[in-house]
């Protein structure tokens, strides 16, 4: 039977018919459940979400935790470990007053080389973030081969000391050289700047070291072939 919505009212709504009052029934429900998920149900699927992701976090937590209380052990050997490397490489590195002993060995490792020292001094404390730079300027004559060994003897030295500025010549092609003397063209000038490291500093305020010329060896050894 055709339904003329005009002659429906809220008056008449017992004598509506069937499908008109189906109708109304349908849009009621789907109008009560739009507004509950609107001020409810949409506020409770957020939540879920949300604690979800909390569930995935705690989880990959737990996991990382897990790992690590199940090697606790081995972490706790691990930073014994690196507390004795780090406290074997702090005693490699010289107080101020062990400087003058670290600069004699140095030139007995070159006189031991066979070169001959033209210059090596300290220069001034360079004081870093936590630690103190402390350069040794040196300059040797000799063959390439005295050189080569005297930078591995370095290497070899209980103390940390490293190599920086590298400057390599031919001592005959240098302006130095003596015009009427024949210099051999196996001789070269080495100069290099020769670095340990001081940890911290003292009394807060570290100094500068003496710069004055600091000369070991009395006699030092003539490279050979010259």
């Amino acid at each position: 039977m055709a339904v003329n919505f005009n002659e429906l009212t809220l008056e008449n709504i017992g004598v509506w018919p069937n499908s008109a009052k189906g109708l109304v029934i349908g849009l009621l429900c789907l109008l009560i459940l739009a507004i509950g998920y609107w001020f409810d149900t949409r506020s409770q699927a957020h939540i879920l979400a949300t604690t979800k992701q909390e569930e995935v976090d705690l989880k990959a937590a737990y996991e990382v935790k897990f790992s690590q209380a199940a090697n606790l052990e081995v972490y706790k050997q691990q930073v014994t470990e690196m507390k004795q490397i780090f406290g074997d490489m702090l005693n490699q590195l010289p107080e101020r007053t062990e400087i003058p002993q670290l600069i004699e060995d140095i030139s007995k490792l070159g006189v031991a080389s066979g070169l001959e020292f033209k210059l090596i001094k300290p220069a001034p404390e360079i004081e870093k973030d936590f630690y103190s730079e402390l350069p040794i300027e040196i300059s040797v004559v000799g063959t390439y081969h005295q050189l080569a060994e005297f930078v591995s003897s370095i290497a070899n030295l209980p103390r940390i000391v490293t190599l920086n500025d590298f400057s390599i010549k031919r001592l005959s092609d240098m302006p130095t050289a003596r015009k009427n003397q024949e210099v051999s063209s196996d001789l070269l000038n080495m100069e290099i700047t020769a670095k340990t490291y001081r940890y911290g500093s003292q009394d807060g305020n570290p100094k500068a070291m003496n710069a004055n010329t600091v000369n070991p060896v009395n006699k030092v050894a003539q490279p050979s072939g010259q």
